[in-house]
This record gives structure tokens, sequence and C-alpha cells, in this order.
């Protein structure tokens, strides 16, 4: 089976787009694909809704989301922005917002960032699986 890819690019004024990617044609007709929609999609909100409200991006700039399933059955989650910082955690855990990226860290199997290659700013990548078996492969 080869990997399922799907792409799309999202304004700030339409973040939600990332989070319909994952109920497309392009991954559902794969068998490892439906038991990581529940993950997957919450994955993709927190990282889309960070990008939108915490990325310093010029006027004008889209977010890129790339989801790809993997033939073990793991769903790579890629959130691309503008903004070069690093990706910030809560300063104090009784912080009314910002758990974001700890309920990705606790969701995803593996999880990063890193310098977009040829481009301006990064791009935060996430591993979602759907058994400990998927994500040891």
């Amino acid at each position: 089976m080869t990997p399922a890819t799907n792409e799309a690019q999202a304004s700030a004024a339409n973040s939600r787009t990332g989070a319909g990617l994952l109920q497309t044609e392009d991954l559902l007709p794969h068998p490892f694909a439906e038991p990581l929609l529940p993950t997957g999609e919450v994955i993709l909100s927190e990282l889309v809704t960070n990008a939108v409200t915490h990325a310093r991006t010029p006027r004008g700039r889209l977010i890129f989301v790339r989801l790809q399933l993997l033939p073990h059955g793991t769903l790579r989650i890629e959130v691309h922005d503008a903004d070069s910082e690093k990706p910030a955690h809560p300063t104090s855990l009784t912080s009314e917002s910002g758990r974001g990226l700890l309920l990705v860290r606790e969701l995803a199997s593996e999880w990063g960032y890193c310098p977009r290659r040829g481009g301006i700013g990064k791009f935060i990548w996430c591993h979602a699986s759907a058994s400990p078996e998927a994500a040891a492969a």
C-alpha cells in the first residue's frame, strides 16, 4: 500500500480547513485511517489553532497543512507557518490557555518541529498511531 497524502493551505480566517482534511476520500479508504480520525482531528486542530493564534507572520501568509497516512498505520501531521520562533509551552500549569502543545505531546506517539527547508518559518510535525504496535514500527 502506498502512503496517502493530503495537503491544503489555510488562512487565519479559515483555520478549520485542517480538521476537515482528515475526513476526505483520500484517507478514509485505507484500513488504518478510521481509528486515527478522532486523535488526528484533536492534534490537527490544536496545531492549526496555535499557528493562527501565535505565529507572527506577515499579512497574506498562509498556513500549510500536510497529512500523510503511512503504510504501517501512522498518521503524519505537519503544520507549516511563516514564523521561525520555536513553539512555546505555557509558563505556568495554572494558565488559562496555552496547553495545546501539552495535549499534542500526550496524544502523539512522537512530535517535533523543524525549520522549513528552503523557506521562511517552521513546521511542527507529529505522528498519531492507532495502536502501540504501529507506533513502534
